[in-house]
């Protein structure tokens, strides 16, 4: 993927997480792709904190949307990997990290949310 093209895909993927609009969110996602994030274990129950497919992941961004009205994302950094990108960005948790990897599609196919470590 070159600059312009992980610029424009994480612009817009910021978008639409600021506008609150599942389906636009889901846009750019594989129907059965895989999503790994500690969050899923909080709002899931889901021990391995993996889900799998678009309407199960839908389900859980859902509730993550319901649960946090105001979220919010600001960019701050695009990194390009082999067939992935890994962005960036001020978020609910404070700093945060999506390491995106994309499919023959041209869309996501795995992503892995990374976020700071909970205070204990």
């Amino acid at each position: 993927m070159d600059k312009n093209a992980a610029e424009q895909f994480a612009h817009e993927w910021i978008a639409a997480w600021n506008s609150h609009d599942l389906k636009q969110i889901l846009s750019h996602y594989d129907d059965d792709f895989e999503m790994t994030s500690p969050l899923i274990v909080k709002l899931m129950g889901e021990p391995s904190g993996k889900l799998k497919g678009k309407k199960v992941i839908g389900d859980y961004w859902a509730k993550g949307l319901e649960k946090y009205p105001s979220l919010h994302f600001k960019l701050q950094h695009i990194l390009c990997g082999a067939g992935s990108l890994t962005l960036i960005y001020d978020g609910i948790s404070g700093i945060s990290a999506e390491v995106l990897h994309f499919g023959p599609s041209g869309k996501v196919s795995r992503s892995y949310a990374h976020y700071l470590p909970d205070e204990k």
